[in-house]
C-alpha cells in the first residue's frame, strides 16, 4: 500500500475532508440564499403594502410637521419645530390629551368589566346561552359610523328612546349631546356598548381555555364561588385581560367616528379628543404641518403608555 501511494499523488484525507466541508458549506449557503429569495418574494405583497399604508404616511408626517402649508395644503416654508412649539404653546395638546385621557377613564375599566361580568355568567351551561353570547357579541358587527347613528337617535332629546324611559320613570329629561357635563359621558356609553362585543370575545374565549378540572380540585378542597374567581380565574385569565387592557386602551386614545357623528368635538370642546383635533385642524383648517406635529405626539403618548404597560403592568400578569 505504502508503495501504491509512493506512485500515485493521491491527495490527503485532511484535504478531502476539507473540500467535502466547503462543498457542503456552499450549498448550504445557496440553499439558504434561495430560501430567503423565496420567503422575500411572498412577503413582498405585505411590504409593499405597509411601506405605502404605513411607513410613507408616516415619514411623510414626520416631513410636514418641520413645514408650514398654504391653505390649498401645499408647502410653503421650513419652520423647523415651530409647529411642535406653537402646539404647546398653544395648550391644545394638553387639552386633547386631558379629554382623551377622561374618556379613556371611562370607557376601558366600564367596558372591560362589563365583558367580564358577562363572560363570566355565560361560561357554564345555562339554558339559552348561545342566544346569550349571539347578543352580547352583536356590537361586534356594527361599523362605528353605524352603531354611532344608532344612538343619535336614541340620544335625541325629544324623540329618543332613552328620555322617553326617563319620562317613564318620572325623571326630567337629559340633554345628552348638547350639555357639556354629559357629552363626553354620552359618548363614552356608546363607545362601551360598541366595545363590548369585542371584549366578550375575547374574554369568553380566554375563560374557556382555563381547564375545568382546576375548576373541580378547588371545589372539592372546599373553595367558593368568589374564592375561585380570584384566587383561580383572575389569574389564569390576567394575558387576556393584559391584551384586552393595551388594545382598549390604544383605541380609545385613537376614537374618531362617534366622537366626529355624535359631538363633532362639542360642545364647547368638552369632547374634542386628540385624534378628532388633528383631523380639524389638517382637514378643515388646512393646517397640515400642525396636523402632522399633533399626530406625531399622539403616537408617542401611545407608544409611551403601551411601554408603560409593557414594563409595569405585565409583572403582574400569570403566564402558565
Amino acid at each position: 500500500m505504502s508503495k501504491l501511494e509512493n506512485t500515485l499523488p493521491l491527495p490527503a484525507r485532511g484535504e478531502k475532508t476539507i473540500a467535502v466541508r466547503a462543498r457542503r458549506s456552499s450549498k448550504r449557503s445557496s440553499l439558504q440564499l434561495r430560501e430567503n429569495v423565496l420567503a422575500y418574494t411572498l412577503l413582498s405583497p405585505s411590504l409593499i403594502l405597509f411601506g405605502v399604508f404605513l411607513f410613507y404616511p408616516l415619514l411623510k408626517s414626520v416631513y410636514l410637521s418641520l413645514h408650514s402649508t398654504d391653505p390649498a395644503g401645499r408647502i410653503a416654508a421650513y419652520v423647523g419645530f415651530d409647529n411642535y412649539t406653537a402646539l404647546f404653546a398653544s395648550g391644545q395638546f394638553l387639552d386633547g390629551i386631558r379629554v382623551t385621557a377622561l374618556f379613556a377613564l371611562l370607557t376601558v375599566p366600564t367596558g372591560m368589566l362589563l365583558a367580564l361580568v358577562l363572560a363570566a355568567l355565560t361560561q357554564h351551561r345555562l339554558r339559552g346561552k348561545r342566544l346569550f353570547q349571539f347578543a352580547f357579541s352583536l356590537p361586534m358587527v356594527l361599523s362605528v359610523g353605524s352603531a354611532a347613528v344608532i344612538w343619535k337617535f336614541l340620544f335625541h332629546p325629544t324623540l329618543g328612546m332613552l328620555n322617553y324611559m326617563l319620562g317613564l320613570a318620572g325623571l326630567p329629561p337629559v340633554a345628552w349631546l348638547v350639555n357639556p357635563d354629559s357629552a363626553l359621558l354620552s359618548v363614552s356609553l356608546m363607545t362601551v356598548w360598541m366595545n363590548l362585543g369585542f371584549n366578550y370575545i375575547i374574554l369568553s374565549s380566554g375563560l374557556q381555555g382555563i381547564s375545568e378540572e382546576i375548576y373541580e380540585s378547588a371545589r372539592m378542597d372546599g373553595a367558593g364561588a368568589i374564592t375561585v374567581f380570584r384566587k383561580i380565574t383572575l389569574p389564569l385569565l390576567s394575558p387576556t385581560l393584559f391584551f384586552v387592557l393595551v388594545v382598549s386602551i390604544i383605541g380609545a386614545f385613537q376614537a374618531f367616528g362617534q366622537i366626529n357623528i355624535l359631538t363633532s368635538g362639542g360642545p364647547m370642546n368638552s369632547t374634542n379628543v386628540f385624534v378628532y383635533s388633528i383631523y380639524r385642524e389638517a382637514f378643515v383648517n388646512f393646517r397640515f404641518g400642525t396636523g402632522s406635529a399633533q399626530a406625531l405626539m399622539l403616537f408617542l403618548v401611545i407608544m409611551i403608555l403601551t411601554l408603560i404597560q409593557f414594563k409595569w403592568v405585565e409583572k403582574k400578569v400569570h403566564y402558565q
